[in-house]
């Protein structure tokens, strides 16, 4: 006789999007974390991403362009500028590092989102 399998063993798709969903919440959590200058820029930082991410945007070329991710980054300092009081080289630094961390983690789920559908 054939042994039949319980629905859930059949149809173990849902599992998939369960450590998105896991992913996603550490990821907030971290991001509640972070120092107050941080949490400052990641709005300015994920704004400029929004903006940039598009189909056959330089964020998901090869080897992004050095000169481009720059550019973004003097755009976020100059926003940022005005809010702070001493800005200098590290809020640079820093919104480099941020806006990198970013960009990575945007190509790393456009990848998986190419991945499950072609």
């Amino acid at each position: 006789m054939e042994r039949k399998l319980p629905y859930y063993m059949a149809y173990p798709t849902p599992l998939l999007y369960d450590d998105e969903r896991i992913e996603r919440r550490d990821l907030d959590y971290m991001k509640s974390m972070y120092p107050d200058t941080a949490k400052r820029a990641l709005p300015y930082v994920e704004d400029e991403c929004d903006r940039m991410e598009y189909e056959g945007s330089m964020l998901y070329d090869e080897y992004p362009d050095k000169l481009q991710l720059g550019l973004m980054c003097r755009r976020i300092y100059e926003k940022m500028e005005k809010e702070e009081e001493e800005p200098g080289e590290w809020l640079r630094d820093l919104i480099q590092v941020m806006l990198y961390q970013e960009v990575c983690k945007r190509r790393c789920d456009h990848r998986k989102y190419k991945r499950k559908f072609y």
